[in-house]
């Protein structure tokens, strides 16, 4: 993923509002006043923040009619998801090496005490 891309996407995932405009479309498509609903804030600050998901490729927007549904797009998240395997690699291994070095730890300990 081009690291442009990848900042657009932390920057629009870095809002709680917009966490939860996510979750919502997680469960399916909403209207604009369908995601305002649970905010004290007004559609126009609802909007803005859905401009900025879907500047990010998070949210895309249909037409339905005179209904303009927002629904979920899943590809950045793919790319943030890319992005943090290797750290998640880095920790189980780092884990790992530290659970087999806390066994040689007890082993030894076990090891001493049986020698008393």
């Amino acid at each position: 993923m081009h690291a442009d891309r990848l900042s657009m996407t932390f920057s629009a995932l870095a809002d709680p509002t917009r966490r939860a405009i996510l979750s919502r479309l997680a469960l399916g498509e909403a209207s604009v006043s369908e995601l305002a609903e649970p905010f004290d804030m007004s559609l126009v600050a609802v909007s803005k923040h859905l401009k900025v998901l879907e500047k990010a490729g998070l949210v895309a927007k249909g037409r339905e009619a005179q209904w303009r549904p927002c629904r979920l797009e899943t590809e950045p998240l793919r790319g943030v998801d890319d992005w943090l395997e290797t750290y998640r690699r880095f920790w189980s291994e780092s884990l790992d090496k530290l659970e087999a070095y806390a066994a040689t730890v007890k082993q030894r300990r076990n090891d001493d005490e049986h020698r008393k």
